[in-house]
């Protein structure tokens, strides 16, 4: 029986929202919200809040969160996240994303057992069908390109895959566009390993710390999901935000 820990990463300085985590989301900061759908999670063994900011562990511990105090010279939530469970029973551990209030219970489990009950994988994360041409051209969404056993082979900003021929691809082009999820599941070995080594040269380039672990030899399964996530990146998706949360009858 793999024991499998939840962390969620907190920060008070956010370039593009400062405080983030603490804003008032329908009465309640939003990263309430995030601990509070993380719970549902049955196969989490147990639920962190890793942070480096007293404000924000004050506010967590108000609301019944376990909080670890982390370095605040961690460049990414990752490093933050092997900090946080440094010394802790783990075999698996789940970055879960602090800014998405609408994240699935259903898939942070699926994650966790994907690792737990499969040991030729190295990390899970997930992906969703991309249908709207805006999204796959735009940089700002990841897309991600796998084997067919669900194994990541890249991840870029760019539209990939390549349609050389576009009226070849017909009908089955437009399911070869996937949207990658950003939450991750991690054996703990293999994210030791990761927080060890510097930036590749693909990370640099794209900005995106998961090349990082295909460049090392990851084997990541990619799961299928219809969830598209929610993040609150700016004040400008606070509305958005309030307007799903309460379609999804959950305030």
């Amino acid at each position: 029986m793999s024991d499998i820990i939840g962390v969620i990463p907190a920060r008070w300085g956010s370039t593009r929202f400062p405080g983030k985590s603490l804003f008032p989301i329908l009465g309640k900061p939003l990263l309430q919200w995030v601990v509070e759908r993380a719970r549902q999670a049955e196969s989490l063994n147990r639920l962190l809040v890793a942070t480096d900011d007293e404000r924000i562990r004050a506010a967590a511990q108000k609301f019944g969160a376990e909080v670890v105090m982390t370095s605040p010279e961690h460049p990414s939530g990752t490093d933050r996240i092997a900090e946080a469970v440094r010394g802790l029973n783990a075999d698996v551990v789940i970055n879960i994303q602090g800014d998405e209030p609408l994240i699935d219970p259903a898939l942070i489990n699926a994650l966790g057992q994907t690792l737990a009950s499969d040991n030729s994988w190295d990390m899970a994360t997930a992906a969703t069908p991309i249908r709207e041409e805006r999204d796959r051209v735009a940089s700002s969404v990841v897309k991600v390109v796998r084997a067919r056993d669900g194994r990541a082979l890249y991840f870029s900003r760019a539209t990939i895959p390549f349609i050389r021929e576009k009226d070849s691809g017909g009908d089955a082009a437009a399911n070869l566009y996937w949207r990658h999820i950003g939450i991750y599941a991690y054996r703990r070995t293999f994210l030791e390993r990761l927080v060890q080594e510097a930036p590749c040269a693909l990370e640099q380039a794209e900005k995106l710390e998961q090349l990082r672990a295909l460049w090392l030899g990851c084997r990541m399964k990619v799961l299928e999901t219809n969830d598209v996530g929610l993040g609150v990146d700016t004040p400008d998706d606070v509305p958005r935000a309030e307007q799903a949360l309460r379609k999804a009858g959950l305030a």
